[in-house]
């Protein structure tokens, strides 16, 4: 039987891995991924904007985020 409520991704796999993050307003983020919860808000270190600006450790709300890309092989 199949679950009644459905889960939203799994980031686990993505746990240390580069990421490139587009948010709402066509921005994009590229950082390592370091935390997540239910609601998909994210902590990134390392994030460099679309710009190349340096933004060091960021935490992005799950309501920004439009879609997650992994730039490194997960298992």
């Amino acid at each position: 039987m199949a679950p009644k409520f459905q889960k939203g991704p799994d980031l686990k796999r993505f746990m240390d891995k580069r990421l490139k993050v587009t948010l709402n307003g066509n921005r994009t983020v590229l950082g390592t991924l370091r935390g997540f919860d239910a609601f998909l808000n994210v902590v990134l270190e390392e994030v460099e904007s679309e710009q190349g600006q340096y933004l060091g450790q960021t935490v992005i709300r799950g309501s920004s985020i439009v879609q997650f890309e992994g730039l490194e092989r997960t298992r």
